[in-house]
């Protein structure tokens, strides 16, 4: 079972959100609802759930600010938003749940069934890098899923990712390579608006920025790691005319 508080300062969400929980998800047990953050830092002490579905936008303190109250954070926390696009690709890789408002019932379940799975690891450490990442308009800092957990790395340390099947290695500046649970392909959309990430391959996605030496002859970059990556013959062009209209 996973227990649960709601906190939200609008009676009708609550009760939308509370009707859903009861009606589809039967192995969530509802410990009390709240209708601000001080009220549910009561509940939080006094229950002690697994998780907590916050608003993020109430008077006086918003969902960001809970965790403020608790030196030891013990609960998983899923945010319940209206957030536009960047936003929600922001929770994404800061490995913070939410739930897009309106509630879609698909949604809701697959979200419980993950919290079921999940170890309250870091919490505390996620919502900082999502707060950071929703301060700018581009994604700064992104938690990686590897087979020992979440390894939280800035964007910019990033040399280079390479393809691994259904996986990823991403290679950072001090030349340490992560195994992650996410095709190349996530990446690409995740870096699409930071330019100076570049799939030069089908396989590879360079920074630009550690870029040492390009060959045209054969199609090498050499990278600042003592790495040298090919450029893929029908990407060449496009690389070429990327790099000379891009700001370092």
């Amino acid at each position: 079972m996973v227990r649960a508080i709601i906190i939200d300062d609008e009676e009708r969400a609550q009760r939308v959100f509370k009707n859903l929980l009861n009606q589809f998800c039967s192995n969530v047990t509802i410990l009390e609802v709240c209708s601000n953050v001080p009220d549910a830092v009561i509940a939080i002490n006094k229950y002690e759930p697994d998780v907590v579905f916050t608003d993020i936008e109430m008077p006086n303190y918003s969902g960001f600010e809970l965790l403020s109250f608790f030196k030891e954070v013990n609960f998983e926390i899923v945010f319940t938003t209206g957030y536009n696009e960047y936003a929600l690709k922001a929770f994404e890789v800061s490995a913070v749940d939410y739930l897009l408002k309106p509630i879609q019932i698909d949604q809701l379940e697959k979200t419980v069934n993950k919290l079921e799975k999940l170890k309250h690891s870091n919490m505390q450490i996620r919502v900082d890098i999502l707060k950071e990442n929703l301060k700018n308009s581009e994604i700064h800092k992104i938690a990686l899923p590897t087979f020992n957990g979440l390894i939280f790395v800035s964007v910019q340390n990033i040399v280079y990712l390479e393809a691994d099947g259904a996986y990823t290695k991403v290679i950072l500046k001090n030349k340490k390579s992560l195994l992650v649970s996410k095709k190349l392909k996530y990446f690409e959309i995740l870096l699409e608006n930071r330019s100076q990430f570049y799939r030069i391959h089908r396989s590879t996605i360079i920074n630009i920025n550690y870029i040492l030496k390009y060959s045209k002859s054969n199609n090498c970059i050499s990278l600042e790691n003592d790495t040298s990556v090919t450029i893929s013959r029908d990407r060449k062009m496009a690389f070429e005319s990327h790099i000379k209209n891009i700001r370092l």
